[in-house]
């Protein structure tokens, strides 16, 4: 199994912005966690984080091409702006979790519109980390 994990903007700067509500942990902390996960699932995973739009849609494309059985994506504040994105999602029809880190429905009234919602089957809300690794789990137990 091969799983795709997005992440988007400002996500590389976990453990610097706004600890209150991010952590303390680093992206680095991030992409080892997931890394350690998938190897004891036997999961082949590939992480990348960009803060720019295109780059997220290129990868999403790339998925396809590289027959990716599954996408988790964390696509930062473009949840809230990108119909780019929701179209890349829809037209790779590849099986995708959003999480997040922060409880979005919480926070500021504009962080309630997600355009990915539309497409994925999950949506991991204020788990933290362990989002992701429930992400990846869901996605495991779902193509196997």
């Amino acid at each position: 199994m091969k799983i795709l994990v997005l992440n988007g903007p400002n996500l590389n700067m976990l453990g610097i912005r706004e600890p209150d509500i991010y952590g303390t942990s680093t992206y680095k902390d991030l992409v080892a966690l997931i890394e350690k996960h998938c190897a004891e699932k036997g999961i082949e995973v590939n992480c990348l984080q960009s803060n720019h739009e295109g780059d997220l849609v290129d990868y999403i494309q790339q998925a396809y091409f590289d027959k990716v059985d599954g996408i988790v994506i964390n696509p930062g504040a473009y949840t809230h702006t990108s119909v780019a994105i929701l179209d890349a999602l829809k037209a790779v029809s590849i099986p995708t979790v959003e999480v997040h880190i922060s409880h979005v429905d919480e926070r500021e009234s504009f962080r309630q519109l997600s355009y990915v919602s539309y497409y994925a089957t999950r949506t991991i809300i204020g788990e933290g980390f362990d989002g992701y690794l429930k992400a990846i789990d869901f996605l495991a137990d779902g193509v196997n």
